[in-house]
This record gives C-alpha cells, structure tokens and sequence, in this order.
C-alpha cells in the first residue's frame, strides 16, 4: 500500500494512493487515526479497515491534492554519514570502521513537492538522494535478523545539507537541519510492496541534468545492521524515520562545486517508490 497525508480543503487527511487517485480514510473513517504516526502505531488492529476502506471509500484524483510530507513532524529523524563507497571517495575519507550518525530537526520534514528554502545565512546548499526508511514495531536491541519486521515502509526522501553550517564544526547536526531541508515522500510504500531494500535505483536530477545515479545494493552498512546498531542506544518508535545515505554525486564534490540556488528544481527517485519533486526558493 501506498498511504499519504494530503490536503484537498483546509485540513490534513489520511489517504491511500491507488493508481491516479487517493482513497479518502479519513473522509470515511474519522476516527481511524489521528495521523500516519498513530495509523502505523496501531497497523496491527488497523490494516484490515484500511484494506476494506480501499475499496469502498471516497477516491479522488490525485492530481486535485497536495501531498505533505507523509509523517508532518516524526518524533525521530536519524540519518547516516559516509555510507556509498563512492560518496566516502569523493569526500576524501576513509570508510568509516563505526556507523556515522546525526540527526535532523523535526522541524525539517517537508513535503514532496513544496520547496526546499535557500537559506538567507548561506549560499552552499547541497542535495542528497536517499532510501528512507520508516520505523513500524521499532523497540530496542533489535536484532539484525529482527531489522526487517522492525520497518514499516520505505520513502524517497533528500537530505538536503547547507554544507557551509555542516563544516564549520565538527557536529552535523545544525547543518542539516535547516527549516525545510528533508523532504520525503511522496508516500509511504509499506514494506510488503518492497521485495529487496537492498535492490533499488536510486538517482537525483537538478534542473533535468543527472547528478547521482546508484543502487541501494551499495550500501556500506546495510538497513538491517543501520536498525541493529541504532536500537542499541536508542528505543526506535513508530514513525521515526532513517535516512539510510547518499550516493557519490553531491554538489560540493564537483568541480567547480555546484550548489542549489533560488530558482532550481531537485528531482530524487527510487525505483519502485516514486519521485521527489521540490523547486528551490528563497528563505523569506
């Protein structure tokens, strides 16, 4: 299933995108859910109305909505450093022995087509394209082997980076945190559509011109030991999302460097999940 948050009025609804259209859950059961993070804390006791909504609940078109970001303000947003081989060569580092983590503000979620702000402090914004995954049953010292039943689906998302802030200390966490700089979306493919994580295209476009273009399979550590290792630390929750790397590509990696501007459209895709689709605009 593909689950979104939207708008098509003056509030956010809970749907299902099926073919071109959005199956109305929230038009036809109010009280299903409050939002996606509730939906995926209660999917055990909630699938089956969701699955029988699908086919008798209010549709419409998809192009009459807005999509939001799936999950409006995840309790959790964690993401990992230096985790392609050729973004850790064009980075000029060595591959990291120990996971390398930071986290995003909450307070960065975007939706899949609004835009990605040019902040007013900067002008070094990067792109980075990235299988995102999102925490279903979570919990704490999962297993490896117990990493997959932990996901409850996966999103394209972009964890854009104002590489100047990122640098300019050694912690990450500001940098990547600006206001708007982690879209994700356009929905939510629950992790029975998805066969192999590990097997997925993955690319970003800027103005049309490809920029990354890889595959999930060159993880440098993979989503299972990415969940083994976080839930050590910390009790992963429902809706908490996991921003799994970014391949070669980045902007700062060119030469000359290419940074996003005012005016520029970032397209990310994954192969089977959908596409981003954010225009850039600046922080006013």
């Amino acid at each position: 299933m593909k689950l979104v948050t939207f708008e098509a009025g003056n509030r956010p609804e809970l749907g299902l995108v099926v073919d071109q259209t959005v199956i109305c859950l929230s038009r036809a059961a109010p009280s299903l859910a409050t939002d996606m993070t509730d939906l995926i804390g209660r999917w055990p006791e909630l699938e089956g109305e969701v699955r029988r909504l699908a086919t008798t609940a209010e549709a419409v078109d998809l192009d009459n909505v807005h999509l939001l970001a799936p999950i409006r303000r995840p309790g959790k947003i964690m993401a990992i450093g230096l985790n392609y081989a050729d973004h850790i060569a064009e980075s000029n580092l060595g591959t990291p022995e120990h996971q390398v983590w930071f986290s995003k503000a909450s307070t960065s979620a975007n939706g899949p087509y609004d835009p990605i702000q040019v902040p007013k402090v900067s002008q070094a914004l990067d792109y980075e394209a990235e299988l995102v995954a999102v925490i279903g049953k979570g919990g704490r010292h999962i297993s490896r082997e117990d990493a997959p039943a932990a996901i409850f689906g996966y999103c394209v998302g972009n964890d854009a980076t104002e590489r100047a802030w990122q640098h300019r200390t050694p912690q990450w966490v500001v940098g990547k945190s600006f206001d708007s700089h982690a879209p994700f979306g356009p929905w939510i493919t629950t992790s029975d559509e998805v066969a192999d994580p590990h097997a997925l295209g993955i690319r970003c476009l800027v103005n049309g011109e490809l920029r990354q273009n890889s595959n999930t399979r060159h993880l440098v550590f993979d989503i299972w030991d990415q969940i083994a290792h976080l839930s050590q630390a910390m009790t992963l929750e429902p809706g908490d999302l996991i921003f799994t790397g970014t391949p070669g590509g980045i902007g700062a990696a060119m030469k000359p460097m290419q940074f996003l501007k005012a005016g520029d459209r970032v397209r990310v895709e994954i192969d089977g999940l959908g596409a981003l689709d954010n225009p850039c605009e600046p922080e006013v």
